[in-house]
């Protein structure tokens, strides 16, 4: 039963209880830039980036916002808006240029300066071990689907703990092990760029193993207990055709339960084995990744941006793909070609991806129920959108109703999703600063800080400004 309000989400004066954490979010190549300094050692995203074809336009993170160089600033912006946290991650190739072996000190240093100066702006430091930077010697030697790449996460993943782990407020694992899965290895749209069914299936599963390695070394390393969490962006997932069941059945399969299964449950289902049968024998699982997959987090991190539509392909009639990732050739669902993503109605963000702040609160509800006594945070979630620079006399401006109008609508979903009972710690819109949107390059801007990437000048939007009423008041603006 939905919370009563208004059909569209468009509440305002909803109250926030004293403990909720109001943050954003970005990750490291996408806004650090100084991709060769300091012993940084390349990422496959600094290779795929560099790849002709594979970005607009060519784009690279090789400056991108300059954050490596302008972090002081970024955190007084920080504190200026009033974030209670702040989700970064770490770049593996910084702290291990090849992937493994001795640390690289100015990279630990980078990011322990960047600690420090949350915290001395009263900012808590949620950092993120993994966000797509593997390092290229490690893709070089298999990646993902090779399963030594797990021990090689453990291992850094340790080392970097042992450093900053007397002052991190909450540890991430991994964000959107989906994405480095079926987007790196099965469709070929992120780095590295492989289309192999097979491949981006043991992924998956190394990616989890990955997770349940590491979190015992957290805990072990860290000084100061804090948080463990992974973040998982959901499929939510609907359909309206007799065959639509059996679609949806078979992408929550692949795009869900193929994580929340062996991190929470323990097990990987029976129909994601047999849909994918003729995929791969999953023989890349041993006796005893499960029980170690299976370790208990504080927090599951939840990414939302909008629903997909599904239903069976007939065989006959153009196959639909809507499923609002790029097509590079490959495909992210493997086993399930069959599966047919509808165009859904509008509106949409600049990603063409659809508004559906009622997909939100289903999705937290469903969580909830499912996972009854597992603690829930929104760590990502925010819109693209062709924004406009007014100039007046009072300075300069981005007037961004559509992102203000977005994010109202989902903290209501947010809010109405607590309402339900459901335990949810939080709110990280992403992103703080515009940035290098992977294969979109510099096309699409989520911020709610404007970047002018030739000057490197940092505007904040009305959307910004809007956030910070939020966080001072704990609660939404009123609606006029």
């Amino acid at each position: 039963m939905a919370t009563a309000g208004s059909p569209d989400y468009r509440d305002g004066g909803l109250e926030f209880a004293p403990d909720f954490v109001f943050g954003s979010a970005t990750a490291s190549y996408q806004i650090e830039g100084a991709a060769h300094e300091d012993g940084r050692g390349p990422s496959i995203w600094d290779t795929f980036s560099h790849t002709p074809g594979k970005t607009w336009n060519g784009d690279t993170g090789d400056v991108a916002d300059d954050h490596y160089h302008r972090w002081e600033s970024d955190l007084d912006l920080m504190k200026e808006l009033g974030l209670e946290a702040y989700r970064f991650s770490i770049a593996w190739p910084r702290i291990q240029p090849t992937g493994s072996g001795a640390v690289n000190r100015k990279g630990l240093e980078f990011y322990s300066r960047l600690v420090d100066g949350l915290l001395a702006r009263g900012i808590k430091p949620v950092a993120t071990l993994y966000h797509w930077d593997l390092p290229q010697a490690l893709e070089d030697a298999g990646g993902w689907p090779n399963r030594d790449t797990a021990y090689r996460f453990e291992e850094y993943a340790a080392r970097t703990v042992e450093a900053l782990g007397d002052r991190v407020h909450t540890w991430t694992t991994f964000n959107e092990p989906w994405c480095s899965a079926y987007l790196g290895y099965g469709s070929g749209a992120h780095a590295p760029g492989r289309t192999e069914g097979a491949a981006a299936l043991a992924a998956v599963h190394h990616l989890n193993l990955a997770h349940g390695l590491a979190v015992p070394e957290i805990r072990r390393a860290a000084t100061n207990d804090p948080e463990l969490s992974i973040t998982l962006n959901f499929h939510v997932i609907r359909g309206d055709h007799e065959t639509s069941p059996e679609a949806i059945r078979r992408i929550d399969a692949l795009a869900n339960r193929a994580f929340t299964s062996p991190l929470l449950h323990g097990r990987y289902d029976d129909d994601l084995l047999a849909d994918t049968a003729e995929v791969t024998e999953w023989a890349f699982v041993r006796d005893g990744d499960l029980a170690q997959i299976h370790q208990p987090i504080d927090i599951l991190g939840v990414n939302y941006y909008s629903t997909v539509t599904v239903k069976m392909w007939d065989g006959v009639s153009p196959r639909a793909n809507a499923d609002g990732h790029k097509d590079m050739g490959g495909s992210p669902w493997p086993g399930s070609r069959d599966v047919e993503f509808l165009t859904q109605p509008g509106p949409y963000t600049d990603m063409g991806w659809n508004i559906a702040p009622d997909g939100l609160e289903e999705l937290l509800v469903h969580l909830h129920e499912e996972f009854p006594n597992q603690p829930l945070m929104i760590t990502e979630n925010g819109a693209a959108f062709p924004d406009r620079v007014v100039e007046s006399e009072h300075g300069t401006r981005v007037p961004d109703a559509d992102r203000i109008d977005y994010l109202n609508r989902h903290f209501t979903a947010a809010h109405r999703a607590i309402a339900r009972g459901v335990d949810l710690r939080g709110y990280f819109v992403w992103s703080l600063l515009d940035n290098f949107e992977w294969g979109y390059g510099y096309s699409k801007r989520f911020g709610i800080v404007r970047v002018n990437y030739e000057t490197q000048e940092r505007i904040v939007k009305d959307s910004a400004r809007w956030f910070t009423e939020v966080i001072r008041g704990r609660r939404t603006p009123d609606i006029d």
